[in-house]
């Protein structure tokens, strides 16, 4: 199984009277979501699961690779990396699955699958981080398959 972290773009700093739902993406971040969808566009499969958090920025940048997705209260800012691996079926789910959201929680959904331990691994804005799971005769394996930031497309 493919779970891909999407951490959402460069995102304007919360106004008064705003809550953090409501900030949108900058010109950069909209920049870097166009960029990083049509990279993951030409390398994720069509039965890819799209899971994306309320939060409009996180809404803006999934909408850069131009296919439906589902918007999860669950993923939202703060929430705690079991629930994202809940939500994703992780390991078990049969399709690829793509998580647009939030640090912390991005970095430590990484940390925990990659090392066992819930660690505050940084995701940069607008950054992929694409797991695999394989299983092997000696057991399951979690592979990094690859890590691409909007700033080297």
């Amino acid at each position: 199984m493919d779970l891909i972290l999407w951490r959402h773009a460069e995102a304007h700093v919360i106004r008064d009277g705003q809550s953090d739902l409501e900030r949108a993406l900058t010109s950069k971040g909209e920049r870097q979501a166009q960029r990083m969808g049509e990279w993951m566009n030409q390398r994720i499969a069509h039965s890819t699961r799209i899971l994306v958090s309320p939060a409009l920025r996180c809404q803006q940048t999934a909408k850069a690779l131009g296919r439906s997705f589902k918007t999860l209260e669950t993923i939202a800012p703060d929430a705690p990396p079991e629930a994202v691996i809940k939500a994703a079926r992780w390991p078990d789910g049969t399709e690829p699955v793509l998580v647009v959201g939030h640090q912390p929680t991005l970095g430590l959904v990484a940390a925990l699958l990659l090392t066992g331990m819930p660690q505050p691994w940084a995701i940069k804005k607008g950054a992929v981080w694409w797991l695999r799971s394989r299983d092997r005769e000696d057991g399951s394996q979690i592979v990094l398959q690859a890590v691409q930031s909007p700033d080297c497309l």
